[in-house]
């Protein structure tokens, strides 16, 4: 009988990182966990490691670190508890581990994802902000180390089941591809006026209809700025030029994207919105396994809509496309200017309409430069948030109540 496949979940208390855990419990004599990782969430890590029992548990906060090896030294002895982000960069290149879960959100993500790819391990990419922001660094990664990179986000899982036999995302553009769809609930907001937008609170902008996910990617949904994010995104996956990637409102979630071919047939992947079916493909690929989830009921579903996207309503979208045509580290301010608006907008500091704003300033105050080294990438992404942080605090905009 085959070891276990050893797996470090990036960001575990989140809501990937959870759907993840389900996955390897119900699949524990295929899967183990070698390393889980969080952020400052004692109480959600510390109830992990005593039902999975890692080897390594790190906190990114100091503090929280040492609160964690506290409650896990009369339980959990064996478990080394690690701090810091030089940390998260360890328990991602460890030997032991064959499968690496990004599921860090945002920029703090980027370098233990790098590093997975440096070291050749199965990188299951949930972080979409560590492909936007060091774009072709990221891609000779994955090369230059023998990696296998594989999407977890659903749109971009749905178009790996739906291309060519054989095929694996970064290994150049599809044979015999025309054109891409990615699909789009449209978020709690998309009949809204645009009136109504601007007194939206943060409350309604996580309340999303169909998925269950972080506050963080919640907003970005509202605002569309994911479905920007995630063009940049499979341009660099599928090797797709933006004008052959469509973005399609579709606010029932079942189809979760489409690959239009030479011939004119189209390909698409359906299931009920439920995190856990790309996890546990990209888990198991090019094998199947039980993740857990419940069939699709196409009569209960009853019907399905598309519709073009409103892009006075979403300028996101818009934004996103600049910053991919601008080149360079442009998605870099793109993404930090963004982190940093959606932060302000939790605080209730900015409104929801303030944040497509924020990222417009951001990108016309800084110029790209080529995004030669990570260095370069982090300092861009230093000053774009720097500059978000000014432009916030210098504008009158008001403060939104629930």
């Amino acid at each position: 009988m085959k070891a276990p496949v050893g797996v470090t979940v990036l960001g575990s208390t989140g809501s990937i990182g959870v759907s993840t855990l389900d996955v390897i419990q119900r699949n524990s004599d295929r899967y183990r966990p070698i390393a889980l990782t969080a952020n400052r969430d004692v109480d959600g890590l510390a109830a992990q490691c005593l039902a999975t029992q890692p080897l390594y548990a790190v906190m990114s906060d100091t503090d929280a670190a040492e609160q964690l090896r506290r409650r896990l030294h009369a339980e959990a002895p064996d478990i080394e508890v690690l701090a810091g982000p030089e940390a998260l960069v360890t328990v991602a290149g460890l030997e032991q581990v064959d499968v690496v879960m990004a599921g860090i959100v945002g920029a703090a993500g980027l370098l233990p994802t790098l590093e997975a790819a440096n070291q050749g391990k199965r990188v299951l990419l949930a972080n979409k902000e560590a492909l936007v922001m060091s774009g072709e660094l990221f891609m000779q990664a994955v090369r230059a180390g023998g990696a296998t990179l594989l999407p977890v986000d659903s749109e971009h899982n749905a178009l790996f089941q739906a291309m060519p036999a054989g095929y694996r995302p970064g290994c150049g553009r599809p044979d015999g591809v025309n054109h891409i769809m990615l699909t789009a609930s449209g978020g709690p907001f998309r009949t809204s006026s645009l009136d109504e937008l601007s007194n939206i609170t943060p409350e309604q902008a996580c309340a999303h209809p169909n998925w269950d996910m972080g506050q963080k990617i919640s907003v970005d949904s509202a605002t569309m700025m994911n479905k920007g994010l995630e063009v940049i995104e499979a341009c660099w996956l599928y090797s797709m030029p933006e004008n052959e990637v469509q973005v399609v409102i579709h606010p029932q979630s079942v189809v979760h994207s489409l690959v239009q071919y030479r011939d004119g047939s189209v390909l698409a992947q359906l299931g009920n919105p439920d995190m856990r079916t790309p996890i546990a493909h990209c888990l198991a690929w090019p094998e199947r396994i039980d993740a857990g989830v419940e069939a699709l009921d196409l009569f209960a579903v009853g019907r399905l809509d598309f519709e073009p996207p409103d892009r006075q309503r979403f300028p996101c979208l818009r934004l996103a496309g600049e910053a991919w045509r601008a080149g360079g580290t442009a998605a870099t301010i793109l993404n930090a200017a963004n982190e940093v608006a959606v932060e302000a907008f939790l605080e209730r500091k900015l409104s929801f309409t303030g944040i497509a704003g924020v990222i417009e300033h951001s990108l016309e105050q800084l110029a790209p430069r080529q995004a030669k080294s990570i260095d370069t990438i982090l300092e861009a992404d230093a000053s774009a948030r720097r500059l978000a942080h000014q432009f916030i605090h210098g504008q009158p905009m008001r403060r939104v109540v629930p």
